[in-house]
């Protein structure tokens, strides 16, 4: 349980954003904060730090068995569930710029995002 604690608080600090956990810590010479630009710019930096929504799934599951506190779990989702009604009716983006304010990027329509941002919801109702 002290391993499973230490990586859940190291994807917290280091991966954890309002609307997905980033792809590559800030920290790391190689994190590029911004998705944008042409192209092979955008290809370039696409898993360079960019903040991926459907992976708050996992981490609201490890979180929840770990801490065992449903209600910050859920606190968790909450910013993506607003995003649903805020850049695509129902909907979630497929990434975020890695630096805040953590503008939508990619698609405006990313299916497992919405499945794991739900999936995970359920989970904290069903703990």
């Amino acid at each position: 349980m002290v391993q499973q604690k230490a990586v859940i608080d190291t994807a917290a600090r280091h991966l954890l954003t309002s609307h997905g956990l980033r792809s590559l810590a800030p920290q790391d010479p190689l994190y590029a904060g911004h998705y944008g630009g042409d192209t092979q710019q955008r290809d370039s930096v696409y898993h360079q730090g960019t903040v991926w929504g459907w992976l708050i799934g996992p981490f609201v599951s490890a979180h929840l068995r770990v801490y065992k506190d449903r209600q910050l779990a859920r606190s968790f989702l909450q910013p993506l569930i607003y995003n649903m009604a805020d850049h695509g009716l129902g909907t979630i983006s497929e990434i975020f710029n890695g630096d805040p304010p953590f503008t939508p990027r990619g698609c405006i329509a990313q299916a497992w995002s919405v499945a794991e941002v739900l999936r995970a919801w359920l989970e904290t109702e069903q703990y």
